[in-house]
C-alpha cells in the first residue's frame, strides 16, 4: 500500500509535502530526526518553511522516509492465523463453544465456504438475555450473526487497521478470496509490546558489547 512513496530524489518537495510524507508514514518528528541522522528541531523547522535545507540534508530526510515507508508493519505482520470459522447452519452452541476453546470472541461465519457474517460472543449474551425461556445454543448462528468484519489485504498498513479497530472489533486479512488471518485489538497490543521489548533488548545487549 506503500508504493506511492518511492521517492525520486530529483524531486523537491516543499515543507508541507514533507509533513505530509512523514504523517502519512507514521513518524514524528523525532522518529524522523533519528533516522535521518539530524536534530528534531531542524525537522520542525524545514516541515514550517523557516529554513531552507542543504540539499544532501533534504535528500537524507527523503531517503529516511523510504525507508521507514518500507519499514512499515503489514497485516500479514500481526494477523493470527488460521481463521476459526462456523458454517451458517451450526448452532450457536458450537461457535460459543469454539469462543471458550481459543480465547475468542468473535467468529467469522460462512455459507459454502463463502463470508457472510460474523458471529459475536456480545450478540450471543444479549439473545440469552432477551429470550431467557428459550435454548439459544440450538439457534443456527445464522439467526443472531451480524455482518461481515472490515476486510483489508495482508499489504495493508497497521495505522489504517488500528483506525478501523476503534469501530470494529477485528479485522478479517483475506488474499485472493480466502481468509488467511484476522486481527484483533489484543493482536495489535502485542505485537506493539513484544517489537518494543525486542527493541529494547537489542539495545541493551548492544550497549553492553560496546
Amino acid at each position: 500500500m506503500l508504493a506511492w512513496l518511492k521517492i525520486d530524489m530529483s524531486f523537491l518537495p516543499s515543507p508541507e509535502e514533507i509533513r505530509r510524507m512523514r504523517l502519512r508514514i507514521g513518524l514524528t518528528q523525532k522518529e524522523l530526526a533519528e533516522r535521518a541522522g539530524v536534530s528534531q528541531s531542524l525537522i520542525a523547522r524545514i516541515e514550517n518553511g523557516s529554513v531552507d535545507p542543504r540539499l544532501s540534508t533534504l535528500r537524507r530526510i527523503l531517503k529516511a522516509l523510504e525507508e521507514a515507508a518500507k519499514d512499515k508493519v503489514k497485516a500479514r505482520d500481526v494477523m493470527h492465523s488460521p481463521v476459526i470459522s462456523v458454517e451458517v447452519n451450526e448452532n450457536v452452541g458450537k461457535a460459543a463453544e469454539l469462543m471458550w476453546k481459543y480465547g475468542i470472541s468473535q467468529i467469522p461465519v460462512l455459507k459454502d465456504g463463502r463470508l457472510v457474517g460474523t458471529i459475536l460472543e456480545d450478540s450471543i449474551v444479549r439473545a440469552m438475555l432477551s429470550n431467557p425461556h428459550e435454548n439459544v445454543s440450538s439457534w443456527p448462528v445464522k439467526r443472531i450473526m451480524n455482518e461481515v468484519l472490515p476486510i483489508v489485504s495482508p499489504q495493508e498498513d497497521i495505522e489504517t487497521i488500528m483506525q478501523i479497530l476503534t469501530k470494529e472489533p477485528a479485522v478479517l486479512v483475506m488474499k485472493a478470496g480466502r481468509i488467511i488471518g484476522i486481527i484483533t485489538k489484543s493482536d495489535i497490543i502485542a505485537y506493539k509490546v513484544v517489537r518494543k521489548e525486542r527493541s529494547r533488548s537489542a539495545t541493551l545487549t548492544f550497549e553492553k558489547q560496546v
